[in-house]
Protein backbone atom coordinates (compact mmCIF):
# COMPACT_ATOMS: atom_id res chain seq x y z
CA UNK A 1 0.00 0.00 0.00
CA UNK A 2 1.18 3.53 -0.68
CA UNK A 3 1.38 5.91 2.21
CA UNK A 4 -1.60 8.24 2.32
CA UNK A 5 -1.24 11.56 4.10
CA UNK A 6 -4.49 12.80 5.54
CA UNK A 7 -5.75 15.69 7.56
CA UNK A 8 -6.82 13.99 10.76
CA UNK A 9 -10.21 15.18 11.98
CA UNK A 10 -10.29 15.91 15.70
CA UNK A 11 -13.44 14.58 17.32
CA UNK A 12 -15.24 16.58 19.95
CA UNK A 13 -15.34 13.43 22.06
CA UNK A 14 -12.24 11.27 21.85
CA UNK A 15 -12.26 7.88 23.54
CA UNK A 16 -9.37 6.29 25.42
CA UNK A 17 -10.96 2.85 25.65
CA UNK A 18 -12.98 0.70 23.28
CA UNK A 19 -15.34 -2.25 23.56
CA UNK A 20 -14.02 -3.93 20.39
CA UNK A 21 -10.75 -5.87 20.31
CA UNK A 22 -9.13 -7.64 17.34
CA UNK A 23 -7.24 -10.84 18.19
CA UNK A 24 -5.41 -13.31 15.94
CA UNK A 25 -5.62 -17.00 16.90
CA UNK A 26 -2.23 -18.66 16.38
CA UNK A 27 -1.59 -21.60 14.06
CA UNK A 28 2.17 -22.13 14.42
CA UNK A 29 3.09 -20.33 17.63
CA UNK A 30 6.67 -20.75 18.86
CA UNK A 31 9.61 -18.70 20.05
CA UNK A 32 10.58 -16.39 17.18
CA UNK A 33 14.35 -16.48 16.76
CA UNK A 34 14.28 -13.22 14.78
CA UNK A 35 12.73 -11.22 17.62
CA UNK A 36 14.76 -12.83 20.41
CA UNK A 37 17.82 -10.75 19.49
CA UNK A 38 16.35 -7.75 21.36
CA UNK A 39 13.33 -9.15 23.18
CA UNK A 40 15.00 -10.32 26.36
CA UNK A 41 11.77 -11.67 27.83
CA UNK A 42 11.64 -14.66 25.48
CA UNK A 43 12.72 -18.06 26.76
CA UNK A 44 13.70 -21.29 25.04
CA UNK A 45 11.59 -24.18 26.38
CA UNK A 46 13.80 -27.10 25.36
CA UNK A 47 11.78 -29.58 27.39
CA UNK A 48 8.50 -28.80 25.58
CA UNK A 49 7.76 -30.12 22.08
CA UNK A 50 6.86 -27.46 19.45
CA UNK A 51 3.43 -29.02 18.89
CA UNK A 52 2.78 -28.87 22.63
CA UNK A 53 3.84 -25.22 22.74
CA UNK A 54 1.41 -24.35 19.95
CA UNK A 55 -1.45 -26.37 21.45
CA UNK A 56 -0.94 -24.80 24.86
CA UNK A 57 -0.79 -21.31 23.32
CA UNK A 58 -4.08 -21.97 21.53
CA UNK A 59 -5.63 -23.13 24.78
CA UNK A 60 -4.42 -20.02 26.61
CA UNK A 61 -5.67 -17.85 23.74
CA UNK A 62 -9.14 -19.44 23.71
CA UNK A 63 -9.51 -19.18 27.49
CA UNK A 64 -8.43 -15.54 27.34
CA UNK A 65 -10.96 -14.72 24.60
CA UNK A 66 -13.76 -16.41 26.52
CA UNK A 67 -12.88 -14.50 29.67
CA UNK A 68 -13.01 -11.19 27.80
CA UNK A 69 -16.32 -12.10 26.17
CA UNK A 70 -17.79 -13.14 29.52
CA UNK A 71 -17.27 -9.56 30.71
CA UNK A 72 -18.99 -8.11 27.65
CA UNK A 73 -15.94 -7.27 25.55
CA UNK A 74 -16.58 -7.56 21.79
CA UNK A 75 -13.70 -9.73 20.53
CA UNK A 76 -13.19 -10.16 16.79
CA UNK A 77 -11.14 -13.34 16.38
CA UNK A 78 -9.40 -14.02 13.07
CA UNK A 79 -7.33 -17.15 12.61
CA UNK A 80 -3.74 -16.98 11.45
CA UNK A 81 -3.04 -18.60 8.09
CA UNK A 82 -0.89 -21.69 7.65
CA UNK A 83 0.83 -20.49 4.47
CA UNK A 84 3.42 -18.20 6.12
CA UNK A 85 6.00 -18.45 8.89
CA UNK A 86 4.32 -16.13 11.38
CA UNK A 87 5.09 -17.38 14.90
CA UNK A 88 4.19 -13.98 16.45
CA UNK A 89 0.87 -13.45 14.68
CA UNK A 90 -0.77 -13.59 18.09
CA UNK A 91 0.50 -10.01 18.66
CA UNK A 92 -1.37 -7.95 16.00
CA UNK A 93 -1.10 -4.60 17.76
CA UNK A 94 2.46 -4.26 16.46
CA UNK A 95 1.57 -4.05 12.76
CA UNK A 96 -1.76 -2.22 12.78
CA UNK A 97 -3.72 0.41 14.71
CA UNK A 98 -7.29 1.64 14.27
CA UNK A 99 -8.43 5.20 14.89
CA UNK A 100 -11.68 6.94 15.66
CA UNK A 101 -11.81 8.95 12.42
CA UNK A 102 -11.71 5.80 10.29
CA UNK A 103 -7.94 5.82 9.73
CA UNK A 104 -5.86 2.65 9.82
CA UNK A 105 -2.08 2.81 10.31
CA UNK A 106 0.31 0.09 9.14
CA UNK A 107 3.74 -0.13 10.74
CA UNK A 108 7.27 -1.25 9.79
CA UNK A 109 8.40 -4.36 11.65
CA UNK A 110 11.89 -5.24 12.87
CA UNK A 111 11.72 -9.01 12.22
CA UNK A 112 11.34 -9.99 8.57
CA UNK A 113 8.98 -12.87 9.33
CA UNK A 114 6.71 -10.53 11.31
CA UNK A 115 6.12 -8.47 8.15
CA UNK A 116 4.20 -11.46 6.81
CA UNK A 117 1.54 -10.84 9.49
CA UNK A 118 0.13 -7.86 7.59
CA UNK A 119 -3.05 -9.03 5.86
CA UNK A 120 -5.55 -7.16 3.69
CA UNK A 121 -8.30 -9.60 4.68
CA UNK A 122 -8.15 -8.38 8.28
CA UNK A 123 -9.39 -4.98 7.08
CA UNK A 124 -11.98 -6.66 4.85
CA UNK A 125 -13.30 -8.67 7.80
CA UNK A 126 -13.74 -5.56 9.91
CA UNK A 127 -15.55 -3.80 7.08
CA UNK A 128 -17.84 -6.82 6.72
CA UNK A 129 -18.66 -6.42 10.41
CA UNK A 130 -19.78 -2.84 9.80
CA UNK A 131 -16.65 -0.86 10.64
CA UNK A 132 -15.74 2.07 8.38
CA UNK A 133 -12.20 2.51 7.03
CA UNK A 134 -11.71 5.93 5.44
CA UNK A 135 -7.92 6.12 5.05
CA UNK A 136 -4.82 3.98 5.36
CA UNK A 137 -1.55 5.55 6.50
CA UNK A 138 1.22 3.16 5.53
CA UNK A 139 4.67 3.52 7.13
CA UNK A 140 5.94 0.12 6.02
CA UNK A 141 8.29 1.45 3.33
CA UNK A 142 10.58 2.50 6.20
CA UNK A 143 11.62 -1.16 6.42
CA UNK A 144 13.72 -0.58 3.30
CA UNK A 145 15.82 1.86 5.35
CA UNK A 146 15.93 -0.46 8.37
CA UNK A 147 13.71 1.97 10.29
CA UNK A 148 10.99 0.57 12.52
CA UNK A 149 8.03 1.64 14.64
CA UNK A 150 6.01 -1.29 15.92
CA UNK A 151 2.51 0.03 16.38
CA UNK A 152 0.99 0.35 19.82
CA UNK A 153 3.83 -1.75 21.15
CA UNK A 154 6.12 1.21 20.49
CA UNK A 155 3.45 3.91 20.81
CA UNK A 156 1.32 4.48 23.88
CA UNK A 157 -1.48 6.78 22.82
CA UNK A 158 -3.34 9.11 25.12
CA UNK A 159 -6.13 9.49 22.59
CA UNK A 160 -8.09 11.99 24.67
CA UNK A 161 -5.24 14.43 25.36
CA UNK A 162 -3.49 13.70 22.03
CA UNK A 163 -0.14 12.69 23.53
CA UNK A 164 1.99 9.78 22.35
CA UNK A 165 4.57 8.17 24.64
CA UNK A 166 7.47 6.29 23.09
CA UNK A 167 10.48 4.53 24.61
CA UNK A 168 13.14 4.54 21.91
CA UNK A 169 14.65 1.18 20.95
CA UNK A 170 15.77 -0.73 17.85
CA UNK A 171 12.03 -1.16 17.20
CA UNK A 172 11.04 2.46 17.80
CA UNK A 173 12.78 5.08 15.65
CA UNK A 174 12.54 8.65 16.92
CA UNK A 175 12.22 10.35 13.52
CA UNK A 176 9.44 8.02 12.40
CA UNK A 177 7.73 8.45 15.75
CA UNK A 178 7.77 12.22 15.27
CA UNK A 179 6.39 11.75 11.76
CA UNK A 180 3.54 9.65 13.16
CA UNK A 181 2.79 12.38 15.72
CA UNK A 182 2.69 15.01 12.98
CA UNK A 183 0.39 12.89 10.81
CA UNK A 184 -2.02 12.05 13.64
CA UNK A 185 -1.63 15.35 15.54
CA UNK A 186 -0.19 13.95 18.76
CA UNK A 187 2.30 15.66 21.06
CA UNK A 188 5.37 13.39 21.32
CA UNK A 189 6.76 12.32 24.70
CA UNK A 190 10.11 10.62 24.03
CA UNK A 191 12.28 8.73 26.50
CA UNK A 192 14.47 5.64 26.84
CA UNK A 193 13.47 2.70 29.01
CA UNK A 194 16.05 0.11 30.01
CA UNK A 195 16.19 -3.27 31.67
CA UNK A 196 19.10 -5.11 33.23
CA UNK A 197 20.32 -8.02 31.08
CA UNK A 198 23.35 -9.94 32.40
CA UNK A 199 24.45 -6.90 34.36
CA UNK A 200 24.04 -4.46 31.45
CA UNK A 201 21.36 -1.84 30.89
CA UNK A 202 19.68 -2.48 27.53
CA UNK A 203 16.72 -0.82 25.85
CA UNK A 204 13.33 -2.43 26.46
CA UNK A 205 12.01 -3.51 23.07
CA UNK A 206 8.47 -2.10 23.42
CA UNK A 207 7.07 0.79 25.46
CA UNK A 208 3.96 -1.19 26.37
CA UNK A 209 6.02 -3.72 28.32
CA UNK A 210 6.87 -1.15 31.01
CA UNK A 211 3.91 1.24 30.77
CA UNK A 212 0.12 1.16 30.50
CA UNK A 213 -2.10 4.18 29.84
CA UNK A 214 -5.69 4.08 31.06
CA UNK A 215 -8.37 6.77 31.25
CA UNK A 216 -7.59 8.09 34.73
CA UNK A 217 -4.35 6.35 35.66
CA UNK A 218 -1.07 4.98 34.32
CA UNK A 219 0.88 1.93 35.42
CA UNK A 220 4.58 2.49 34.80
CA UNK A 221 8.03 1.31 35.85
CA UNK A 222 9.80 4.60 36.49
CA UNK A 223 12.96 2.72 37.49
CA UNK A 224 13.33 1.71 33.83
CA UNK A 225 13.80 5.36 32.83
CA UNK A 226 17.42 5.92 33.87
CA UNK A 227 17.60 9.56 32.77
CA UNK A 228 16.17 11.64 35.62
CA UNK A 229 15.03 14.49 33.36
CA UNK A 230 13.18 12.10 31.08
CA UNK A 231 11.60 10.35 34.07
CA UNK A 232 10.49 13.67 35.56
CA UNK A 233 9.01 14.78 32.23
CA UNK A 234 7.01 11.56 31.77
CA UNK A 235 5.51 11.92 35.24
CA UNK A 236 4.75 15.60 34.56
CA UNK A 237 2.98 14.77 31.29
CA UNK A 238 0.85 12.10 32.97
CA UNK A 239 -0.08 14.18 36.00
CA UNK A 240 -1.00 17.29 34.05
CA UNK A 241 -3.66 15.18 32.36
CA UNK A 242 -5.04 14.06 35.71
CA UNK A 243 -3.69 10.50 35.68
CA UNK A 244 -2.77 8.75 38.90
CA UNK A 245 0.72 7.29 38.50
CA UNK A 246 0.90 3.72 39.81
CA UNK A 247 4.52 2.66 39.97
CA UNK A 248 5.74 -0.91 39.44
CA UNK A 249 9.20 -2.43 39.81
CA UNK A 250 11.51 -3.86 37.16
CA UNK A 251 10.93 -7.31 38.65
CA UNK A 252 7.20 -6.82 38.11
CA UNK A 253 7.90 -5.73 34.52
CA UNK A 254 9.69 -9.07 34.08
CA UNK A 255 6.35 -10.66 35.04
CA UNK A 256 4.56 -8.49 32.44
CA UNK A 257 2.88 -6.22 34.99
CA UNK A 258 3.39 -3.29 32.61
CA UNK A 259 1.72 -5.08 29.69
CA UNK A 260 -1.89 -4.25 30.51
CA UNK A 261 -4.80 -2.67 28.64
CA UNK A 262 -7.98 -0.98 29.79
CA UNK A 263 -11.06 -2.08 27.84
CA UNK A 264 -14.82 -1.55 27.94
CA UNK A 265 -17.13 -4.39 28.84
CA UNK A 266 -20.89 -4.65 29.12
CA UNK A 267 -22.75 -1.44 30.05
CA UNK A 268 -19.55 0.58 29.40
CA UNK A 269 -17.90 -0.90 32.49
CA UNK A 270 -14.10 -0.50 32.47
CA UNK A 271 -11.66 -3.34 33.09
CA UNK A 272 -7.88 -3.49 33.25
CA UNK A 273 -6.76 -6.66 31.46
CA UNK A 274 -3.52 -8.45 32.37
CA UNK A 275 -2.03 -11.92 32.61
CA UNK A 276 -2.27 -14.04 35.73
CA UNK A 277 1.52 -13.75 36.18
CA UNK A 278 1.23 -9.96 36.08
CA UNK A 279 -1.60 -9.97 38.61
CA UNK A 280 0.26 -12.34 40.94
CA UNK A 281 3.31 -10.04 40.90
CA UNK A 282 1.33 -7.01 42.13
CA UNK A 283 1.17 -6.15 45.80
CA UNK A 284 -2.11 -5.40 47.54
CA UNK A 285 -1.48 -1.65 47.51
CA UNK A 286 -1.05 -1.64 43.74
CA UNK A 287 -4.17 -3.76 43.27
CA UNK A 288 -6.14 -1.40 45.50
CA UNK A 289 -4.88 1.61 43.50
CA UNK A 290 -5.99 0.04 40.22
CA UNK A 291 -9.35 -1.07 41.60
CA UNK A 292 -10.17 2.49 42.64
CA UNK A 293 -10.46 3.12 38.91
CA UNK A 294 -11.76 -0.15 37.45
CA UNK A 295 -12.01 -3.90 37.95
CA UNK A 296 -9.27 -6.32 36.89
CA UNK A 297 -9.46 -9.22 34.45
CA UNK A 298 -6.55 -11.68 34.52
CA UNK A 299 -5.90 -14.82 32.49
CA UNK A 300 -3.09 -17.37 32.46
CA UNK A 301 -0.72 -16.79 29.51
CA UNK A 302 2.39 -18.62 30.74
CA UNK A 303 3.43 -20.31 27.48
CA UNK A 304 2.65 -17.25 25.36
CA UNK A 305 4.67 -15.03 27.68
CA UNK A 306 7.63 -17.42 27.87
CA UNK A 307 7.97 -18.11 24.15
CA UNK A 308 6.56 -14.89 22.72
CA UNK A 309 8.02 -12.40 25.17
CA UNK A 310 4.70 -10.56 25.11
CA UNK A 311 1.55 -10.71 27.17
CA UNK A 312 -2.09 -9.65 27.51
CA UNK A 313 -1.82 -6.18 26.01
CA UNK A 314 0.27 -7.31 23.01
CA UNK A 315 -2.47 -9.76 22.01
CA UNK A 316 -5.15 -7.06 21.65
CA UNK A 317 -5.46 -4.56 18.79
CA UNK A 318 -8.01 -1.95 19.84
CA UNK A 319 -10.66 -1.14 17.21
CA UNK A 320 -11.74 2.50 17.42
CA UNK A 321 -13.14 2.65 13.89
CA UNK A 322 -16.61 4.17 13.42
CA UNK A 323 -19.49 1.90 12.45
CA UNK A 324 -21.88 2.21 9.54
Amino acid sequence: MAKIKTNIFTFAFMKQTTNTILMIRPINFRMNEQTAVNNYYQKVLDSVLPATVNAKAQEEFDNYVEKLKSHGVNVVVISDTDDSDTPDSIFPNNWISFHQDGTVALYPMFAENRRLERREDVLETLEEKGFVIENVVDYTSAEEEQVFLEGTGSLLLDRVHKKAYCALSPRADEDLFIEFCEDFEYTPVVFTANQTVNGERKAIYHTNVMMCLAETFAVICLDCIDDKKERKNVVKQLKENGKEVISISEDQVNNFAGNMLQVQGANDERFLVMSQAAYDSLNQGQINSIEKHCKIISSSLDIIEACGGGSARCMMAEVFLPRN
